[in-house]
């Protein structure tokens, strides 16, 4: 068990309780069980329950999962729909017009509509079924290293004011020392950031790069949208400097899940990933879709697009990274959960044997890197490897790329294609050459409370909840000089980007302008962890269980 007081010890210590590390989970145990091994597998999750802080689209590819569970039948495992219907359409503001052919690796025929929070939940149950202790409430937000290697993690310190004193009901944090360490913490990890920096795991790879996805689940009338009917929307509300869409699933009992993912590489300061979605639902063919129905749920996450290029080297020694946090998502297909899966599955083979063998070394852990790309993972990214850094300079000058993309097997004509980090794109106020996102949008941005909604109420829908009494999750590493530059040059943009209200632009009795932050309302999407200008602004975790409870996202 996990306690405050004693050190624990673990064969296989994974933290992330997602599709990658209880994937990782299942297979692990199943091969040990086989081999007629002893180990033990401890699961660490931050939220306040496994799927709380799981959220995608989502659309997936199931043949991933018979393997992964060849004793169940896939009928047992909660996918919702399986999709009857595909359609893109490019919208503008008062149309909508069908593309007549499907976009490339953008088929979804025959994959399944599902809450990926519930899916995670029912692997949960599967794990420990086979022995995998699962403890769900507990922060990790410490790398453990003995002689310069990894030994484990440890959980947050709790009972700490703003300031981090301590208070009358501190604990420390449980120190857990692994022979293998795990890291499946999903997009943009806080340790896995610790991991790779410290090991230099990215030496020649491309920056990573994101997106933003903001996220309703709604209940509608019957015949509003038929289940297993999946739409994907290009054009309105965004331009040629942002690259992105909207997506709309039918579900089951008369739901719909949609949303609007935005790459965090726009120029726009100003522009708002949350606001452009509620305007985007304006749009006709959207608006009938929800016409008479009801709020249910919200949620954001970003999602790592780097693509093949930006994959960091994936273990060292006692340590391998699986997931979002190894940037596995297949562009522009825009799917990750069965890479995700599949790169637990090969973790796992490469655990059971590192602990047979007894050798957790650099060398021995290798094996996990090359059997990825020995995989239909590398199978899937390599094709579309230069894909996201083509849109880099806007949607024409990225389409010729891509184009040029599929004729030549993903090569393009310029060969390797590089990437910045998201937030260099940003500009400056005075640099900035096109109306503002307020301005563009003006007399759209009044939101009905109806078929769109501010922050503060899309908030509310997602359950969010964090202790009054821990130091701020959310670090500013040189407030004066964030004053001087994020403020006064870029106009904070993290009033903008942020999906949850938690940055608020206050100005004082003497005129001087200050950021408040409400970590109150963190929907923990890191995207100011990714879009602060000049990265001043740093993410880590909070309290074990606070954040997001999500329910069916």
């Amino acid at each position: 068990m996990i306690n405050n007081t004693d050190t624990v010890e673990t064969d296989v210590l994974i933290i992330g309780g997602g599709p990658s590390g209880l994937a990782a989970a299942i297979h692990l145990a199943d091969i040990l069980k086989q081999k007629n091994q002893a180990g033990r597998i401890l699961l660490i999750e931050k939220g306040l329950s496994i799927g709380s802080h799981i959220l995608s689209g989502a659309i997936i590819k199931t043949a991933v999962f018979k393997e992964l569970l060849p004793e169940t039948d896939l009928s047992e495992i909660p996918f919702d729909t399986k999709v009857i219907s595909d359609k893109t359409l490019f919208l503008t503001e008062k149309r909508s017009f069908a593309v007549p052919f499907h976009m490339p690796y953008m088929n979804n025929m025959g994959n399944y509509t599902a809450s990926l929070g519930q899916i995670c939940k029912y692997l949960a149950v599967k794990a420990e079924e086979k022995g995998v202790e699962i403890y769900a409430g507990f922060a990790v937000d410490e790398i453990l290293y003995g002689d310069g290697k990894v030994i484990g993690a440890k959980t947050k310190d709790t009972g700490l004011d703003h300031h981090g004193n301590h208070l009358e009901n501190f604990q420390p944090g449980t120190r857990i020392e692994a022979k293998l360490t795990i890291f499946a913490e999903g997009t943009r990890g806080s340790l896995t950031k610790m991991l790779i920096k410290k090991f230099d795991l990215n030496k020649g790879k491309n920056e990573q790069v994101y997106s933003l996805g903001c996220k309703e689940i709604w209940s509608v009338p019957p015949g509003n949208i038929e289940a297993g009917h999946v739409f994907h929307t290009l054009g309105y509300p965004l331009d040629n400097d942002e690259f992105g869409g909207g997506f709309i699933y039918g579900l089951k009992d008369n739901r719909v899940a949609l949303g609007l993912v935005v790459g965090l590489d726009y120029k726009d300061p100003t522009f708002d990933v949350h606001d452009a979605m509620q305007i985007w639902k304006t749009n006709p063919f959207i608006s009938k879709v929800l016409k008479g129905g009801k709020l249910l749920e919200y949620g954001a996450k970003t999602l790592p697009e780097g693509g093949f290029y930006s994959i960091p080297k994936l273990f060292t020694d006692n340590a391998l990274i699986i997931g979002d946090s190894a940037g596995l998502l297949a562009m522009p297909a825009l799917k990750g959960i069965h890479l995700a899966v599949r790169s637990g599955m090969l973790a796992a083979q490469t655990a059971a044997d590192a602990l047979l063998n007894k050798d957790t070394s650099e060398k021995s852990l290798q094996k996990y890197e090359s059997s990825l790309y020995n995989s239909n993972i590398s199978k899937e990214l390599y094709p579309v490897r230069n894909f996201r850094q083509g849109f880099a300079k806007g949607l024409i000058v990225g389409g010729m790329h891509f184009g040029t993309q599929l004729i030549t097997g993903g090569a393009g004509f310029f060969g390797r294609l590089n990437s910045h980090p998201d937030y260099q794109a940003t500009v400056k106020l005075s640099e900035l050459r096109k109306k503002p996102f307020k301005e563009r949008f003006k007399g759209k941005l009044e939101f009905d409370k109806v078929l769109t909604f501010d922050k503060s109420t899309d908030v509310y829908h997602s359950g969010v909840f964090h202790d009054e009494n821990q130091v701020v999750h959310l670090q500013i590493k040189n407030k004066e000089e964030f004053d001087a530059v994020n403020i006064e040059e870029y106009g904070a943009p993290e009033q903008f980007y942020c999906s949850s209200e938690v940055y608020e632009l206050h100005t004082n009795k003497n005129g001087r302008k200050e950021l408040r932050i409400h970590a109150e309302n963190c929907m923990h999407c890191k995207t100011c962890d990714i879009k602060s200008p000049g990265q001043e602004i740093t993410w880590v975790v909070p309290n074990g269980g606070n954040g997001p409870d999500f329910q069916n996202m």
